[in-house]
């Protein structure tokens, strides 16, 4: 009894009966929805009045990420290493003589790659001035602490779930899907520039939004065995994003910066969303059709399926998303980014030619096909892989 009235906090969670969800996954949820709502304002913030100073309050948000994940995975890790528990390191890796769940660990270096991100961007800033391209060295370390951050939680949500039983299971499956819908997002991000409305006429727009749609989604299908987790997940993502296009532009804002092409008042929101909520139905319906089929049958049905569908949907929300009738709060097409040109084909509403023939847009739709397959057939292993997960 004096023994067991000693342990810390940690190691009681981690020997604890599994009767609900502990503490340290709450708070790398609460991490990551804190980045991924910081990273559009952020965005926003850049747009509409440029970078006024390191110390803004989405940079906070951001950098909360980083120092919730690491502090919480770091004293868990800490705690079950050199506490008195055997039983929390009997369910826990091993990793430089120090003991915790795999997702700890993961989460800990995504929590150091943020927090170094952090000035090494304000040195990058103070040296070179704006960034011209948002894949600059500072912010290639943040995204990917933000990335490892991701992963860690899913990898903390399913060392639980996989040992849950009934009431406990269904929350943490529901609380899997909701992280799950910020992986999902992760490569729409870092390809943000050629995913405007645009681009959505060119093959380009269809492969890249393949790569990392089919990737995940796969791996999604091999996790869960709820038969809408597609449907649920993206269905997550546009809700979140829709809110960001109608609550951004009621709070005012001035750019700071120049120069200055746009008349901006309010804060410029993020695009409309991808119609994913489609292609992910259409995947949710199939898929007890492919159940006993092998991964690589499974991924050559699943990526005609996703373009298919995608293209189809995309293709004339895209015409509509360049009509006046689409310059209103719901879709928000009317607002730019101050520095962006008026001569720019985004703000004049015409669809930039990126392949330079029919022949080309063709060839590149069939690598958009191709890669579809082999992205799906690696979400499938990956998914394996994740299954599996038992610490």
């Amino acid at each position: 009894m004096a023994q067991s009235a000693q342990l810390t906090w940690a190691e009681q969670t981690a020997t604890a009966p599994a009767e609900s969800i502990p503490w340290y996954i709450w708070t790398c949820v609460i991490a990551i929805t804190s980045a991924s709502v910081g990273g559009i304002w952020d965005i926003s913030w850049h747009k509409s009045i440029g970078r006024d100073t390191f110390w803004t309050a989405p940079h906070m948000l951001i950098y909360l990420c980083g120092i919730l994940a690491g502090a919480s995975c770091g004293y868990l890790i800490l705690s079950n290493s050199f506490g008195r528990s055997l039983g929390a390191r009997a369910g826990a890796v091993r990793i430089w003589g120090f003991h915790g769940p795999l997702g700890a660990f993961v989460c800990a270096w995504g929590g150091v790659a943020m927090i170094t991100s952090a000035p090494f961007d304000n040195w990058w800033h103070a040296a070179y001035g704006l960034d011209v391209k948002v894949l600059s060295p500072p912010h290639v370390l943040l995204i990917f602490g933000i990335l490892v951050i991701r992963i860690g939680t899913l990898l903390l949500i399913l060392e639980r779930f996989h040992h849950a039983e009934g009431a406990l299971r269904t929350r943490l499956h529901a609380l899997l899907l909701y992280t799950y819908t910020f992986l999902l997002v992760t490569s729409f991000g870092i390809f943000q520039e050629f995913l405007l409305r645009n681009y959505m006429h060119s093959a380009l727009f269809y492969l890249l939004v393949s790569l990392g749609a089919c990737l995940f989604l796969a791996a999604l299908y091999r996790m869960s065995d709820f038969r809408w987790a597609g449907t649920t997940v993206v269905g997550i993502y546009t809700v979140l994003n829709l809110l960001y296009v109608w609550i951004l532009p009621l709070f005012h804002a001035e750019p700071k910066l120049g120069p200055v092409f746009q008349n901006v008042t309010r804060f410029v929101a993020p695009d409309f969303p991808l119609l994913l909520v489609v292609p992910a139905f259409a995947l949710d319906l199939a898929r007890p059709y492919w159940r006993r089929w092998n991964y690589w049958a499974r991924a050559a049905a699943m990526a005609p399926i996703f373009l298919a569908t995608f293209i189809a949907v995309q293709w004339p929300l895209a015409d509509f998303l360049m009509t006046p009738a689409a310059r209103n709060w719901f879709f928000g097409t009317q607002n730019f980014p101050y520095f962006v040109p008026s001569t720019t084909d985004w703000v004049q509403n015409i669809f930039t030619p990126v392949e330079p023939s029919a022949r080309a847009f063709w060839l590149r739709m069939g690598s958009a096909l191709v890669l579809a397959f082999l992205t799906a057939r690696a979400g499938f292993s990956w998914g394996d892989w994740l299954r599996k997960v038992r610490r």
